[in-house]
């Protein structure tokens, strides 16, 4: 029984995963999904003005703990006292940007998406042509 489930559960994964024809145009667009992301950002900047960033901040909190204890009977027992514990928040901050050289890393991916926008055009004609969708 145990094999059994051992071997179902790759299966299970693999379907999970798309059809071969997903698997294929997600794998050949990724450089032109990240590269319109990045393009998206720079348009976001140069619209607000500045760019957020990210930071972990350690953030100490008071809160209430508990701990097992055996008590004279041998019984186990809860006991509840505060203690105080370290959390890890993420913080966003803003960043001046340069709008000048912002732009130019704009027209900069503006120029390498539209390459990429053909290169990942034939590559979904490709994969569509490899692995025709079944009606």
């Amino acid at each position: 029984m145990i094999r059994k489930i051992a071997l179902l559960v790759p299966l299970a994964l693999l379907a999970g995963c798309g059809t071969p024809q997903e698997r294929c145009i997600r794998s050949n667009t990724r450089e032109y999904r990240a590269l319109t992301n990045l393009l998206e950002e720079t348009n976001a900047n140069l619209a607000r003005g500045y760019a957020w960033r990210e930071r972990e901040v350690v953030r100490t909190e008071y809160e209430t703990c508990q701990r097992p204890v055996r008590n004279k009977d041998g019984e186990i027992q809860v006991v509840y006292y505060g203690c105080w514990r370290d959390r890890l928040d993420t913080e966003r901050y803003r960043v001046p940007i340069d709008p000048a050289a912002e732009e130019r890393t704009r027209d900069n991916l503006q120029a390498k998406l539209d390459v990429e926008a053909r290169r990942a055009q034939e590559a979904v004609r490709q994969c569509r042509a490899a692995y025709p969708e079944e009606a």
